[in-house]
C-alpha cells in the first residue's frame, strides 16, 4: 500500500511560465526522487511493455519521430529522445495540443531524480477554473504509480485503482494533492482566493469519480 502522506511530500510541485510556440504558455513540473539507477527509470517510462504497469497501455512508435497512443487519454510525436537522460513529446488531447519533457538526473549511484514538465497554451477562462491541478493532481496519480512499480516491480492494476480512487484513501490523496497545487500557485503570484477555488474545484472534480468534464490523469490544462 502506498503511504498517502509520503508520497504527497515526495513530490516537489512548481508552475511558472515559458515562451511557447505561439506566445506565452503555462508550465506545470511535478519532481519525485526514485531509489533506482536511472537507466531502470529510463527503461519503466520509455518500454511499451513496461508502461502499462504504472500508467496507461501504449501503442506506436516509442522512438525519436514515432507517435504513440495511450490508451483513453493522449497521443502525439517524441520529437526529442536523448537516454537516458530523457525525451519530449507532444501531448495531443480533445483536440488540443501541448507538451510534455522528461528529465532524468542520476543525483547518486542508485538515486534518481524523474522532472515532468507539461506545457501548453492556455485558455485563461479554462484555466481559472482548475488551474495547474488539472494536470498535476494527474500527474501527481501518475508519480505515485511510478514509485509503487520501481519499489516492488509490481504492476498497478486498472481496477484497483479505480476502486482506490474512491476510496477513503483515494480522495484524500486527492485533496491533498490539490492543496499541493494550490500552494504552488500561491507561490507562482496567484491570489490567494483564485488559487484557493481553483484547487477546490479540482478536488471536487476528481473526487467526483472522474464523471464528464471531469479533469482526468495527464488532461491538458486547456480541456480541463
Amino acid at each position: 500500500m502506498i503511504d498517502v502522506d509520503l508520497q504527497i511530500d515526495a513530490v516537489r510541485r512548481q508552475v511558472g511560465t515559458r515562451a511557447g510556440r505561439s506566445g506565452e504558455a503555462r508550465v506545470v513540473t511535478v519532481r519525485q526522487t526514485y531509489d533506482v539507477t536511472r537507466e531502470e527509470v529510463w527503461d519503466a517510462c520509455t518500454n511499451a511493455q513496461r508502461i502499462p504497469r504504472w500508467f496507461l497501455p501504449v501503442s506506436g512508435e516509442l522512438r525519436l519521430g514515432g507517435t504513440y497512443q495511450l490508451e483513453g487519454n493522449a497521443g502525439g510525436t517524441v520529437e526529442r529522445c536523448d537516454p537516458p537522460r530523457g525525451f519530449a513529446a507532444t501531448w495531443e488531447f480533445g483536440g488540443e495540443v501541448s507538451w510534455i519533457e522528461v528529465r532524468l538526473t542520476a543525483v547518486a549511484k542508485a538515486v534518481t531524480r524523474f522532472e515532468l514538465a507539461h506545457i501548453a497554451h492556455v485558455d485563461e477562462e479554462r484555466w481559472a477554473e482548475y488551474g495547474p491541478g488539472a494536470v498535476g493532481v494527474g500527474w501527481d496519480l501518475g508519480l505515485m504509480g511510478l514509485a509503487a512499480h520501481l519499489s516492488s516491480g509490481r504492476s498497478v492494476d486498472p481496477k484497483e485503482s479505480t476502486a482506490w480512487l474512491a476510496s477513503e484513501d483515494g480522495r484524500r490523496f486527492v485533496t491533498l494533492s490539490s492543496e499541493g497545487w494550490y500552494r504552488a500557485s500561491l507561490a507562482a503570484g496567484e491570489p490567494e482566493s483564485a488559487a484557493r477555488g481553483a484547487a477546490a474545484r479540482t478536488a471536487a472534480a476528481y473526487g467526483g469519480g472522474g464523471g464528464d468534464g471531469a479533469p482526468q490523469a495527464g488532461d491538458p490544462p486547456t480541456t480541463s
